[in-house]
Order: structure tokens, then C-alpha cells, then sequence
């Protein structure tokens, strides 16, 4: 008795491909204004509301936004490089490194990575930062954005500043950045994350990945190419471009 009661509830759960399937239905329905919903109330609103990390910022973190800034400044600079001049010295012992497809890596993996790029020796990189400030929500936590640009100049993956790559320079989309410190200013966690595919000559790719995409060498799995919108989602535009089209024939007749 209990097997089939189970089993009875199992088939009541709505499988993958027949949530797809009621998502397209709807969506369907909605560009043709046939769809079943409620109306929007007239008192509903956003608030626009600007937030000052000096001013609103509740927190007993020890270290105040200007400073949290200026020691963040401290660590991108040439003698600590996130870590990569001072061994690793600005790392907290619990550091992780988190991007939006790497990560979280701890501490010795970090440094072990970029050890083994070594993108500085290929490429004069330019990393042109600016908005930094810190956050009024988590307040440990600095963001800034950087345009990063690279001109190459000696061999990199094969790839040699001669020829047709003898002026090539990168340009990588822009990058919001973070940084999150401990109460005795040691980096805890460092990430960026692309805010621009379309901008640049790296497929919209940031960080290492960018740098191999943009001499001819991409790496071979999906997280380092340019952004491809799955079959699924290419099928949802289709079906609500098909939806519009339909809809606005409706009303002409």
C-alpha cells in the first residue's frame, strides 16, 4: 500500500520536460493576450533608494569603508599584487578565490594557478580601475570595475608578437571586482565577474580565459568560449517572437 501511495505521489511530480513544455504554453498564451493572470495593482511601486556605505552601513567590522578602500588599493598594488609580489603575505590563512566559473579555490591553489600563467611575461597589461567603494551591505567588502587591456609582447601559447601579432592588444570586457577582508585587513576572498559581454575583442571573456580566447587559443570546454544561448532558451525566443508575430496579426484583423 505504501509502494503505491509513493508511487502515486512520485507521478504527481511535474517532470523537467513538462515543466519546459507549461513554461512555452504560457509564455505562449502571454505574447497572443490570451494568458490567465491577474492584473498589476495600480499601488504597486520600486523604490529607488540610493545607500551610502559611510552613512547607512550597520556593522561592528573593525576597519571603516575609506580605509577598507585604500588597504584594497594597497593589495592590487606592484609590491602585493593580490598576493602574487608578497607570497602570498596578504592572503588570509581561509583565503578563497571565487569567479563566476572559478572557484572557490583556497589559498596555495590561487597562487599555484597564476604562478603557472604568468600572463605579466606574455603581455604589458593595463589594468585601468576606478569605482571603488565599499559595501554598505556586506561592509567587509570592497567592488571596484576595471577595463583591463594587453598588448602582447613576447610568445604566448605559441602565439608570437610578430607577423600579423605584432601590435596585437587586447581589450577585455569590463570586470565589477571584489574584495572581502578580515578584521586585520588580510584578503579573505577575491572574484570579479564579467559586466559587459559585448564590449571588447575577447568574446566577452574576462580574466584568464580572455587572454587565451584572444590570441586564437581558447580552451577546449564551453566555460572559457563566448556565451551560447542553450537549444532550450534559443527555442523559449523563438516561441515568443512566434507569439508576437501571431498577436499582432490578431489585432490587425
Amino acid at each position: 500500500k505504501e509502494s503505491t501511495q509513493m508511487k502515486q505521489m512520485t507521478m504527481m511530480i511535474p517532470t523537467r520536460r513538462a515543466v519546459v513544455v507549461w513554461a512555452l504554453i504560457q509564455l505562449f498564451l502571454l505574447e497572443t493576450g490570451n494568458a490567465f493572470s491577474a492584473s498589476p495593482s495600480s499601488s504597486s511601486t520600486t523604490k529607488l533608494i540610493e545607500i551610502d556605505a559611510e552613512k547607512d552601513a550597520d556593522s561592528t567590522f573593525p576597519i571603516g569603508p575609506e580605509e577598507l578602500v585604500l588597504r584594497a588599493k594597497e593589495c592590487l598594488g606592484p609590491k602585493i599584487g593580490v598576493g602574487t609580489k608578497d607570497g602570498g603575505d596578504c592572503l588570509a590563512d581561509d583565503f578563497e578565490f571565487c569567479a563566476a566559473v572559478v572557484g572557490p579555490i583556497g589559498k596555495e591553489d590561487y597562487l599555484r594557478a597564476l604562478g603557472g600563467f604568468q600572463l605579466e611575461d606574455s603581455f604589458d597589461i593595463t589594468q585601468n580601475t576606478f569605482g571603488f567603494t565599499a559595501s554598505p551591505v556586506q561592509t567587509n567588502r570592497v567592488y571596484f570595475l576595471s577595463y583591463q587591456t594587453a598588448k602582447l609582447i613576447a610568445p604566448f601559447m605559441g602565439v608570437k608578437p610578430e607577423g600579423e601579432n605584432e601590435s596585437l592588444e587586447l581589450s577585455l570586457p569590463p570586470q565589477c571586482f571584489h574584495m572581502d577582508f578580515n578584521d586585520d585587513g588580510k584578503l579573505k576572498e577575491f572574484g570579479f565577474y564579467t559586466v559587459d559581454r559585448r564590449y571588447g575583442n575577447t568574446g566577452g571573456l574576462g580574466g584568464a580565459f580572455g587572454y587565451f580566447y584572444g590570441v586564437g587559443k581558447p580552451l577546449p570546454i564551453p566555460e572559457a568560449q563566448p556565451y551560447k544561448p542553450s537549444l532550450r532558451f534559443r527555442f523559449l525566443t523563438w516561441a515568443g517572437n512566434l507569439g508576437r508575430w501571431l498577436s499582432r496579426n490578431k489585432n490587425k484583423n
